[in-house]
Order: C-alpha cells, then structure tokens, then sequence
C-alpha cells in the first residue's frame, strides 16, 4: 500500500499517472495556441495533434472548448475561492454580509477581466457547463451570505441575480462599446449589491 493514493469519500478518483500526464499536455498545448492566436481560434482536434493523443481522449476529457477552458481557468479560480472562503474580510470571513456581497462581486469582475478570452470560451458552453463549476460554488456562495442579509427574500434567486451582470460577454460589451473602465463596471456592481441586501422597512 505504500505510495497508493487512496479514494476518499466524496472526492473524484486519482487519476492514473499516464491519464495525468495526458491532462498536462492538453493544458500546456492549449495554453500555448492561445497565447498565440486567442482563445476563439481554439481547436480541440488542433490540441490533440500538437500533444500527441487522440481526439477522443481530448472530448472525453474535457468535453468541448468551454470544458478545456474551464480547466486553463482553475489554478486562479481556486486561489480566488480561498480568498472568499477563508481570506482576509471584506472578501472573506468576519465582515457583515452586505459587504461581503460587495466585496465578491467587484472582486469577480477583477476575476472574469483577469482572464477574459478564456472566461468568453467558457461561457459559450452548454447552460449544463456554463452554470456548474464555478457558478455552482459562487451562486452557494452569495446565496448563504444573502439569506443573512435578506432573511425576508429568496436568496437563490438574489444570487442568481446578482451573478447575471457579471459574466465576460457583458463586461466585454461593457468596455468596448459604453466605454466603461473595470472601475466603472464594478461601481456598477457594487451599487447592484447595495440595493439588494438593503434591508426592507417593515
């Protein structure tokens, strides 16, 4: 047994070295094409060619263009989760709810911006893919954090709300043709989180 990497419960099986090794290449590979011609030039046949596997272990892998753009997405994405999730406040935990609500979504518009080629490939994915991954994490996210600050609304539906405007299409939109800074656009938001978590008279 020494060596073995044992399942857990709950989490995905470990991967087998060569399955892993494969993984490396295909990420490595697309990073490359895009760095040199853009995300929208991506081309899952044209990966599995450049690192030496097959098609099918490209689709099975990964699915379609927005699932491999998921995966060059992940290292941020989960650096930006544990900032959330146990970083310093506002972003993370000992702020009141209505700033942590703030803080996430400006902090998400930083994030979609950091990596905005990638974030509009994944976007163009199924609604399955667009709104699991991610999504799922930060619609739990703000929805536990709304069901404190808004106990008299629906915090599912806030969360998806408040997620709504910030996705790369719009915020690209948003730049290129209302001239908006990422400041301006995460004014925006902040104002947008302001106005929900406002408590109702009663």
């Amino acid at each position: 047994m020494c060596g073995r990497q044992l399942p857990v419960l709950g989490q995905p099986q470990p991967e087998r070295a060569d399955a892993a090794r494969n993984r490396r290449k295909i990420i490595e590979v697309a990073a490359r094409m895009i760095q040199a011609r853009g995300a929208d030039q991506l081309s899952l046949d044209e990966v599995a060619k450049e690192a030496c596997v097959g098609v099918g272990t490209v689709y099975r892998r990964f699915g379609d263009r927005a699932g491999l753009a998921w995966a060059l997405i992940d290292e941020r994405e989960r650096r930006f989760q544990e900032a959330f999730i146990s970083g310093p406040p506002p972003l993370g935990p000992g702020a009141p709810p209505a700033e942590r609500v703030a803080a996430f979504l400006t902090g998400l518009v930083d994030r979609v911006v950091s990596q905005l080629d990638l974030f509009l490939l994944a976007e163009v994915g199924t609604p399955k893919s667009r709104y699991s991954g991610p999504y799922r994490v930060y619609h739990t996210h703000l929805a536990t954090l709304l069901a404190q600050a808004r106990p008299d609304a629906d915090p599912r539906f806030l969360a998806d709300a408040l997620l709504s405007p910030v996705n790369a299409h719009l915020i690209s939109f948003q730049r290129a043709e209302r001239g908006l800074t990422v400041e301006e656009i995460k004014a925006g938001v902040g104002d947008i989180a302001a106005a929900v978590t406002a408590r109702r008279a009663p």
